[in-house]
């Protein structure tokens, strides 16, 4: 379990009132190797966009994964739960399908799948 408390950051946020979640991506190349990550329980695919920019697609199964990030990345959450704490926090997130959170370059997160599996779509910022 990740620990509870911590104080409010702004560029840590969680928006329930999003739009809906992409459901599909049109006109997209895809990197067919899969990332695989901590033994297979963290596993994505890069698609590459028509507009240079890319995502990854991917899930996370039970347990607790800390990642490194280099660039700023916006984590929407398409189906299941997770809790995530960044780097330098100690404050305890909860997503659901629907919600986003932002994890600013050259930093890093804690992500925590208690139970079923936590489905994303990282978007990396410029």
């Amino acid at each position: 379990m990740l620990p509870v408390g911590g104080a409010h950051l702004n560029y840590a946020r969680i928006d329930h009132r999003m739009p809906p979640v992409a459901t599909q991506f049109n006109g997209v190349s895809v990197i067919t190797k899969a990332n695989v990550y901590f033994d297979g329980n963290v596993v994505s695919h890069t698609i590459l966009l028509p507009d240079g920019s890319r995502k990854t697609l991917g899930l996370v199964r039970p347990g607790s994964f800390h990642f490194n990030t280099a660039e700023s990345e916006r984590m929407e959450i398409v189906d299941g739960a997770c809790q995530v704490v960044l780097d330098g926090t100690s404050e305890v997130r909860v997503c659901s399908a629907g919600s986003f959170f932002i994890v600013p370059g050259k930093s890093g997160f804690r992500i925590e799948v208690e139970s079923g599996l936590c489905q994303y779509i990282c978007s990396f910022l410029a």
